[in-house]
Parts: structure tokens; C-alpha cells; sequence
């Protein structure tokens, strides 16, 4: 039975973790570099780090804390943000992430997806795609959700694994910090159309947001999740042994050596 993954997400602005609602609001939380050593001691499975305003202000990713960060995790780092070419992944992975997240340049520039794939590998190239309902459909949303590019969501998440994604995180803005649950609709339709492991990101609220996520869409691999985490809502441990006892197969700390917190 394929372990289902759990993966807080550091959204940084300026060197800080933020959290907002639907893209909006945006607040200070706490320091990447602290919220990563407490994430990676609880026994996350992965962490992601995005620097959320790098695309929208057309800049390179900061790297400097990225550094830090990355210095303090010893399980799986994906990176995105302002990731346009493969010198950017040159980049961030030089600074210790293990995976490169893109979103805006893989929409500007298509090819980048199988240039990357080609260089580093599949696995190391996760196609970020912010969705939203637009009438009857999904869109696909760029520069950290204020553009709408009109493209229909599940066509170009198809693209991208044709192009050589080795992974998809589908980001919700409809429930992103509304914490009524993840999107299971967009979220079915997205695990029928491709064969990639898929990331559910946006409505987590409680553990039983991810139990229904897990029972209700099988086919997607991991939740993604930030305030709940962050503000202490929800903690790593806590949540795994619920999915456990839920009947769905999780790692759970103890299991890397890692203490239970």
C-alpha cells in the first residue's frame, strides 16, 4: 500500500513566512528557518518552500534563506518561485532543495518542463499550478494567483506530464485558508486525467479535512497544508496517527528514528 505524505508549505515573502486567504490578506508568521527545524523534527515527509512573490515582482528567488533553511531539514525540499530557466534550477538546487516547483515559467515557456526533465530527471521537476473556477471550469491562475491566463487547468496539467513533470501540486484558490476542506472536486478530476503522484494544497482546516481527503480521492499522494501547521492547530504526530487509525497508510516518526513530538 502506497504512505500517503504529509508536507507543510513555507509561503516566503521577504524572508518571512506568510499565510493569507485566497491568495489575499497576507500576513507574517514566523521564520522559514524555524518553522523547517520543527517541521522536519515532527516527522513531515516533505517540505515545500515557495517564494511567493518572486514571479509577480520578476525577480530570482532569494537564495540566502533558502540556504538557511535547507541547512536544517533532512527530508525531501521542493522549491519554487521566479523559476524561469535552467539556470534557476541550477540554482536552488545548489542551495539543497531536492525538487524544483515551477508555476509562471513553466506557462510562459512550456518547453522548460522537458529541458528540466531531461537535465535533472522527472522526479525532480514538480509542476505548481494555481486553479481557480472560472464559469463552468478550472483555470489556470499565474504571478501567485492575480492573472488569470484562460487556460483550462486539467488540459495543461495534462501537458505538463506529457512534457516530463514527475509531479503535480494542484492549489485551490477557491479554498485556499478558508479551511472547509481541500477541493475534492477539482481534485478528482485532476487524479483521473493523469498518472503522476498528485498534491492536494488548499482547505485543510483538521485532520479530518485530510481523511476525507484520502478516502474520497485515492489517487492523490500528499496533502499540503500551512496554517493549520503553523499556527499549531494541527500537529504532524497528532495528525498521522488519526489518518493511522483511520486505516490510511502514513510513516510515522518513530518509524525514520525520529521522536514523536
Amino acid at each position: 500500500m502506497i504512505t500517503k505524505r504529509i508536507i507543510p508549505c513555507l509561503d516566503v515573502r521577504a524572508g518571512q513566512v506568510v499565510k493569507g486567504r485566497q491568495f489575499e490578506n497576507i500576513r507574517d508568521v514566523a521564520s522559514p528557518v524555524d518553522l523547517a527545524r520543527r517541521y522536519s523534527a515532527e516527522g513531515a515527509d516533505e517540505l515545500v518552500f515557495y517564494d511567493i512573490t518572486a514571479s509577480a515582482e520578476g525577480r530570482k528567488l532569494f537564495t540566502d534563506v533558502l540556504r538557511e533553511t535547507a541547512a536544517q531539514v533532512f527530508i525531501p525540499l521542493t522549491v519554487g518561485g521566479g523559476i524561469e530557466s535552467l539556470d534557476d534550477f541550477e540554482r536552488v538546487l545548489a542551495c539543497g532543495a531536492d525538487k524544483v516547483s515551477v508555476n509562471s515559467g513553466a506557462v510562459k515557456n512550456p518547453e522548460l518542463i522537458g529541458q528540466a526533465a531531461r537535465r535533472y530527471g522527472s522526479q525532480c521537476v514538480v509542476l505548481s499550478c494555481d486553479v481557480k473556477r472560472v464559469g463552468d471550469g478550472f483555470h489556470v491562475f499565474v504571478k501567485g494567483g492575480r492573472e488569470d491566463t484562460g487556460m483550462d487547468a486539467i488540459q495543461w496539467m495534462r501537458r505538463g506530464e506529457a512534457l516530463g513533470a514527475g509531479e503535480l501540486v494542484v492549489n485551490s484558490i477557491d479554498t485556499d485558508g478558508v479551511k472547509q476542506g481541500f477541493d475534492l472536486a477539482l481534485l478528482r478530476l485532476v487524479t483521473e486525467a493523469v498518472n503522476i503522484p498528485v498534491i492536494a494544497s488548499g482547505g485543510a482546516g483538521s485532520a479530518q479535512d485530510f481523511v476525507d481527503l484520502f478516502r474520497q480521492i485515492p489517487g492523490v499522494d500528499a496533502g499540503l497544508a500551512a496554517s493549520v501547521f503553523h499556527y499549531g492547530e494541527l500537529s504532524i504526530p497528532g495528525l498521522k496517527r488519526t489518518l493511522a487509525d483511520a486505516g490510511i497508510n502514513v510513516r510515522m516518526a518513530y518509524e525514520s528514528g525520529q521522536p514523536e513530538v
